[in-house]
């Protein structure tokens, strides 16, 4: 189809047009080009603005002098216009949402953000060239001997207790020789255990991990003999304090129920301190600003914050706290026997975490998977992992049966049997080591429940491989001969006989204080945590002021003062009631001390035994906020009862009968505290409570009179603080002048009636005696708050488990130990398959026990729990 062709000069008049329309898109697409340009230029402007102000933050940050510049760091945080800034904060005072942030943005989600965070950690210590303290642990011809009842004498009767108690007494004065038998818990264990490895320590129940781990850690028993050498970098226990140098996590979760999960961390952070934190951190700032390093802010602010010793709260409280996975319960109370709280799997990474918040560079830790999932305990040693790693922490976990996940992340492996150490080294090269003594693990058997079984007689059999061979039971002591001979085994004798060299020795490697803080910080430390369980237990406190409110309307309605006359001999009877009964009153409303000192003991024990405080920092805090309590418990009982009763109506008489009775309340206190700390168990306790109050109560002038007591017991009367108390009471009363009157009877030589009231008591009928009763009974307050520092110095619980060991026939003891009439028994721990079960090998020892299997069936079993609503 033919187009209609037009005329020349539309042609033209349209080219034109044409021509105008794309002058005017290259004028648009050029301004656009410019708008673009200055737009970006502006943006990249306002980037180098907030670069420049960054840099002059953190330029007037190192201008600052080491002290004030340690403590100043840069955080992030979204602005109004949603861009990110940073801006200058007090390390020391970093609020809760400062925490917050700072944490989210070091460790936002642990599994993936836990090594990149250390990794950080790690190179910025390494990039100014500091060394990180590493320390090597050495034990050679290690042995431990402990002493056991046998057969029935371990039965925990009421018979052998007498006898025990007997023995031990004419022992230590060596007139009767000790009848317990020895029992080897170690036999000449050597190892080595390196920086930076995580080793794994198993063994089957028995077999004398936790003795193992508390040798290494400096907290063996004193009834337990230890031979042979331990040395942390070539240094004995004698030059260094173990203790402090290591962290022992025990089996046993104790802690403050009325605590609060991060409470309980906090307090132990700030009692453990910081080690050598601050000084790393100075000399680390001091090389970053020669050399111009600007680190990351938040590293540093992180570091910065966990260097400062003595804060109530810690930054790495928060990071242990998100590590073990408590950050949801870290506000919730850990819980006892009385009060609910966190999961016993909680409680068990409470008592992780409680020694992880600290400086040490060694971590020994006893079966911390009690409790605990397969998953969690994968996580757990996951984490560890990569501190171990990074940091170069010297590490022994034990763990009973560990999942073959949770096994593959260890590096090195310690096989421990019967006392004796079967394998050392690395976890690669353990199973080598087995086949080379016969024994293989089969493909779908877990290798740490075949390690644990292998060395068992009754378990043993399954696992030889050795066809061409007959099978022979392969003993403890076989295998640790064949390790000596393993290439393993051989390169540690190796190791071993090179001497360590003291002068690698990193300077803050091993601690030399005893204490993490100050005393003074110590002591504030123990003085809040025991404000805050006063307050937690503000229940008691409010029933005893309440008690004592009760009582003594009860003692002014009985003792009116319409029916108290006065003047008179027989009127003083009453008086003499009256007064008695408040005196018992005050003294007995301190009897829940006793309750409160016992039951916090053992929680005290552990924590003294890791060093946190000495025994005075626990001890002072609770005498000083007990004074309070003893001057409101005495104001209400002389305010609701002096007038009322009609006692001595001068003020000052008032003033001295509530200074009298505030001795007295302050006495009974410590009384009851030391009477708890000697006990150390609620039974023991209140026995001894009982007996020391009748014994108070019989010498103490008002049940006998002082001439009625025998001469040979008059020492009871001088030395009951009851006395005094009496005295200062009735002398405060029967001096007063309305007593005054003239006695009668001319037979008798006594001035006044009050005196003779006195008199015909046995009591002290000066004036001046009130005081020295009063100076008395401060006197006795101290001493027995001294007495109770030195019971809780030097005493150690009671009640600890001792092994049971079954009493062998002679011939049998005599081939066992290879020499007649030693008293050496080996410790093993037999279950009970193995005394009732059939084996070919070897004979049967203990009682065969008659057996019965019975079928437990249960069918559509339901438990529900009702939710509020």
């Amino acid at each position: 189809m033919a187009l209609p062709i037009t005329g020349g000069d539309d042609i033209v008049r349209s080219l034109s047009m044409g021509s105008s329309a794309g002058n005017r898109s290259g004028r648009a697409s050029s301004s656009f080009r410019e708008v673009w340009k200055s737009s970006s230029n502006a943006f990249s402007r306002s980037q180098r603005d907030d670069d420049d102000e960054e840099e002059l933050r953190w330029a007037a940050i190192e201008r600052l002098p080491t002290y004030d510049r340690l403590r100043r760091g840069m955080l992030s945080q979204l602005g109004d216009d949603g861009k990110v800034v940073r801006r200058e904060v007090n390390v020391k005072k970093l609020g809760m949402q400062d925490r917050k942030q700072l944490r989210e943005s070091i460790l936002k989600l642990v599994e993936e953000d836990n090594d990149k965070f250390l990794r950080k950690l790690r190179e910025r210590i390494d990039r100014v060239g500091i060394d990180i303290p590493k320390i090597e642990i050495r034990y050679e011809h290690l042995n431990i001997q402990g002493e056991v009842h046998i057969g029935s004498r371990a039965i925990p009767t009421l018979p052998n207790a007498v006898i025990n108690i007997a023995e031990n007494v004419l022992g230590s004065l060596r007139i009767l020789p000790s009848k317990k038998r020895k029992i080897q818990i170690l036999k000449d264990v050597s190892g080595l255990v390196k920086p930076s490895r995580m080793t794994l320590l198993l063994g089957p129940p028995g077999a004398g991990k936790t003795t193992l781990l508390m040798a290494l850690a400096g907290k063996l028993d004193d009834d337990l003999k230890l031979t042979g050498k331990i040395k942390y970098c070539g240094h004995e226990f004698k030059e260094f304090v173990p203790q402090r140098t290591c962290a022992y996590i025990s089996q046993n979760d104790l802690h403050f129920g009325e605590m609060t999960v991060r409470e309980t961390m906090d307090f132990s952070g700030r009692c453990l301190g910081v080690g050598t934190r601050y000084e790393m951190l100075a000399e680390i700032s001091r090389r970053e600003k020669e050399a111009g390093i600007k680190p990351d802010p938040e590293i540093d602010a992180y570091m910065k914050a966990t260097a400062l010793a003595g804060q109530k709260t810690s930054l790495a409280t928060d990071y242990v706290l998100k590590l073990l996975g408590l950050d949801i319960c870290a506000d919730t109370m850990v819980g006892d026997q009385m009060r609910r709280g966190v999961s016993g799997g909680q409680k068990k990474r409470v008592t992780t975490g409680e020694m992880l918040v600290g400086p040490a560079k060694v971590l020994l830790m006893d079966e911390i998977s009690t409790g605990l999932d397969s998953s969690t305990t994968f996580q757990i040693c996951k984490y560890m992992k990569q501190m171990v790693h990074v940091l170069e922490i010297t590490t022994i976990v034990s763990l009973l049966q560990p999942a073959p996940e949770a096994y593959d992340l260890f590096d090195n492996i310690i096989l421990l049997s019967e006392g004796q150490i079967v394998y050392q080294g690395p976890r690669e090269k353990v199973l080598e080591f087995f086949e080379y003594m016969g024994f293989k693990c089969p493909d779908r058997k877990g290798v740490a429940d075949f390690l644990q079984e292998v060395t068992s007689k009754k378990d043993q059999e399954q696992y030889w491989f050795r066809k061409d061979q007959p099978y022979r039971y392969i003993s403890v002591s076989d295998f640790v001969q064949g390790f000596s001979s393993f290439h393993v085994g051989q390169q540690l004798a190796n190791d071993l006989a090179v001497p360590y060299d003291k002068s690698r020795t990193h300077p803050a490697a091993l601690v030399k204080n005893k204490y993490g803080i100050s005393n003074m910080d110590l002591f504030r430390a123990c003085f809040g945590r025991e404000w805050l369980l006063m307050k937690r237990n503000s229940f008691v406190y409010i029933f005893k002021t309440s008690q004592i409110t009760i009582m003594s309307l009860i003692a002014l309605t009985v003792f009116f003062r319409t029916e108290m006359p006065v003047g008179n001999v027989a009127d003083g009877a009453k008086f003499y009631g009256a007064l008695f009964f408040s005196l018992i009153n005050l003294m007995f409303n301190g009897l829940a001390e006793l309750a409160f000192t016992v039951f916090r003991l053992p929680v005290f024990f552990k924590q003294r035994d890791h060093l946190f405080y000495p025994p005075w920092a626990y001890a002072l805090p609770i005498f000083v906020l007990r004074i309070p309590l003893s001057i409101l418990e005495s104001a209400i009982w002389v305010c609701l009862t002096y007038y009322t009763i009609g006692f001595a109506p001068a003020a000052s008489r008032l003033f001295r009968q509530y200074l009298a009775f505030f001795a007295v309340n302050s006495m009974a206190l410590s009384l009851f505290r030391f009477i708890g700390s000697i006990g150390r168990t609620e039974v023991v306790a209140n026995t001894l409570g009982t007996f020391t109050l009748l014994l108070v109560f019989v010498l103490g002038g008002f049940v006998i009179a002082k001439d009625d007591i025998e001469p040979f017991m008059i020492w009871g009367y001088y030395v009951s603080p009851m006395m005094y108390g009496q005295n200062a009471i009735v002398i405060n009363e029967f001096l007063d002048e309305r007593w005054s009157k003239p006695v009668s009877d001319p037979k008798i030589h006594e001035p006044t009636v009050g005196k003779l009231l006195l008199k015909s008591r046995g009591f002290f009928t000066v004036n001046y005696w009130y005081w020295i009763c009063i100076g008395a009974l401060f006197g006795f307050t101290i001493l027995f708050n001294i007495l109770f520092i030195a019971a809780i110095q030097f005493l150690n619980p009671l009640g600890k488990a001792k092994p049971t060991v079954i009493e062998e026939d002679g011939d049998k003891k005599k081939k066992a130990s290879g020499q007649p009439g030693t008293e050496d028994t080996d410790m093993s721990v037999r279950s009970s398959s193995e005394n009732v079960g059939t084996t070919g090998h070897g004979p049967k020892k203990g009682m065969v026990l008659p057996f019965q299997p019975l079928s437990l069936a249960f069918h559509h079993v339901n438990y529900s729990v009702d939710m509020p609503a």
